[in-house]
């Protein structure tokens, strides 16, 4: 099933990320993930895309391969993240041609990360690039990433939003976005994205927070900016870690509650690969959808 498909019914679509195991693991680590999200019912699933494209004996990256256990194991429509910036246009097109035999429709294309410790291609300089050369290459439902509080490598919000009607230009016709934990950050991106011509459906990316090292790694990677309301909950139970995986869990229903009943395209949940605190937020939300 393609994404477009899943927005034209006209309610908040409720969606999952997860990220595939780490080089020195075996790919059937992710099914313990699976199983404790499939009973949740996502509209779809996304599968992050690792630096330099982990590969499987079979050839193929893990994402491509997890993708596939979603679709064909569990049943739920995949999404798969593909990163150009460690890849020549040889090594994405071989992906593509995977993604293709093993039936995933849906992609979100990435620029991706800079890593200094990675080599960088420069087949690709930017996403919107990426992007077209999807286009040309197959029937594929195209999704982009787009970033409420602007993109770390550009100058400006009127940049950052004229790059990102670029992409739409390009072919894609949905939107995740980045973490955010200032609804009011989000509600002005899209109202200033959509002044700009860019009249896809937007989904707003929520991380529950919990602990106090996700936190910090996940600002100085993105540069969300933290709310006081926030900040206030972290510090009163950053030394309680239980405390503080249940305020994070809190923080994240409250943000969708109010996204939803602000008439939101859909929610993407960063699951970090954790079925509980996914199940905590979708039993809290079910209702609303």
């Amino acid at each position: 099933m393609k994404l477009s498909s899943l927005f034209e019914q006209g309610k908040t679509v409720f969606s999952f990320e997860i990220f595939p195991p780490k080089k020195t693991s075996s790919i059937d680590t992710i099914y313990s993930t699976l199983e404790g999200l499939k009973d949740l019912k996502p509209a779809f699933i996304s599968v992050t895309y690792g630096a330099g494209g982990t590969m499987t004996e079979a050839g193929h990256s893990k994402t491509c391969e997890i993708a596939s256990i979603i679709k064909n194991k569990y049943d739920i429509t995949p999404v798969a993240h593909l990163t150009c910036v460690n890849s020549t246009k040889a090594q994405v097109e071989a992906e593509l041609n995977s993604l293709k035999e093993n039936g995933i429709e849906n992609i979100l294309a990435l620029r991706g990360d800079i890593n200094p410790d990675i080599p960088r291609c420069y087949d690709f300089k930017y996403a919107s690039e990426l992007v077209s050369f999807i286009k040309e290459r197959g029937d594929f439902h195209i999704s982009g990433a787009c970033y409420p509080e602007v993109h770390n490598d550009a100058d400006n919000m009127v940049d950052d939003i004229l790059n990102l009607k670029k992409k739409i230009d390009a072919g894609v016709t949905h939107l995740m976005s980045q973490l955010f934990f200032d609804n009011n950050a989000f509600y002005s991106f899209v109202e200033k994205a959509r002044i700009a011509g860019v009249n896809v459906p937007i989904e707003a990316g929520i991380m529950p927070v919990t602990n106090k090292s996700q936190i910090e790694r996940m600002v100085t990677m993105c540069g969300a900016s933290l709310p006081q309301k926030f900040v206030k909950v972290m510090q009163k139970f950053e030394n309680n870690p239980e405390a503080l995986r249940d305020a994070g869990i809190a923080y994240a229903i409250d943000q969708i509650v109010d996204l939803i009943s602000s008439g939101v395209d859909g929610i993407h949940l960063y699951t970090m690969n954790n079925p509980y605190v996914a199940r905590k937020i979708s039993e809290a939300v079910g209702n609303l959808l």
